[in-house]
């Protein structure tokens, strides 16, 4: 199970599918009507929902999964305030299993920002490995990646 929240336009869809290729289920979480519609149409293998990302629990549950193998998120998470990035991250936290990988991406010009400094404070935290990668400055904006792995016992608790 592939979750993938905020997908937008379909930026990493096509690369998930590729990388499945078949095998799996990918579910595509995307809030905006409009754009879940684009991005059902440009990939019917794609399993695109039309809600809140806070409700990642129930959405699986539905599909008959606990946990997800793999999230890769396109969230702005430095646009969100506080409360919302602590609902959406515990909603993460509660679909991780011990092996889950979460991907999210963040831009290298609002790393100073309070809230995306918040932001990172959360993920380190709230989380045993938080890796950050190397911008990638070919990207309009430049952008670098987090990864992130095995949430905190004390995080998995309060979710």
């Amino acid at each position: 199970m592939v979750v993938e929240l905020g997908p937008g336009t379909g930026a990493f869809t096509a690369e998930i599918q590729r990388r499945l290729g078949g095998r799996g289920h990918h579910m595509a979480v995307e809030i905006n009507p409009r754009l879940a519609e684009f991005l059902a149409a440009r990939n019917p293998g794609v399993d695109v929902v039309v809600d809140d990302a806070a409700r990642l629990p129930q959405l699986l549950r539905e599909r008959g999964f606990e946990r997800a193998d793999a999230i890769v998120s396109g969230l702005p998470w430095a646009a969100f305030s506080a409360e919302t990035q602590a609902r959406l991250l515990d909603a993460v936290i509660a679909i991780m299993g011990p092996h889950t990988a979460f991907t999210t991406f963040a831009y290298s010009f609002a790393k100073r920002l309070p809230p995306a400094q918040r932001f990172r404070k959360r993920l380190i935290d709230t989380f045993e490995e938080v890796v950050a990668g190397r911008t990638v400055w070919g990207n309009l904006p430049p952008a670098f990646v987090y990864h992130v792995r095995r949430p905190r016992a004390e995080a998995v608790t309060r979710t």
